[in-house]
């Protein structure tokens, strides 16, 4: 059963020149729980489009086919998603806090699903009303 939702940030943490150790660690414990979402995949296959040919390119297109795709389920951004992004990008606009939109579709996806997302980018996620948010690679 699904219990976390992987950022960008976080699903990419191999591809690191100096792979953090201990986040690959906990992925690898807890890769039975976590999902994924469509955004996020979106994120890493134009980061892919915009590089030349090349073998990191190659390298970064295999991780994402062979180990992102192969290991975590990716959840939709439905209409569910879209409804709650919608009231909540409004909300937050209003305070004068409005974040990045790739943000409120990965949000949206965790929060509906009542998944907690997993970034390194806390910050930013704990604006969203109801959102559970971690950092794994702060855990020791």
């Amino acid at each position: 059963m699904p219990r976390f939702l992987l950022d960008t940030n976080i699903v990419t943490a191999g591809l690191a020149p100096k792979p953090d150790a201990r986040l690959l660690e906990i992925l690898d414990e807890r890769s039975h729980e976590c999902v994924t979402a469509s955004p996020v995949i979106h994120e890493i296959r134009y980061g892919i489009e915009l590089l030349e040919p090349s073998r990191r390119r190659e390298a970064i297109e295999r991780y994402l086919d062979e180990v992102i795709l192969r290991i975590f389920p990716v959840l939709p951004y439905d209409e569910r998603a879209a409804d709650w992004h919608g009231r909540e990008r409004a909300r937050l606009r209003q305070v004068g806090k409005e974040p990045p939109y790739f943000d409120g579709l990965i949000a949206s996806i965790a929060r509906v699903a009542d998944l907690t997302l997993v970034t390194t980018n806390v910050r930013d996620f704990r604006r969203y009303n109801g959102l559970r948010v971690e950092n794994w690679r702060a855990v020791k």
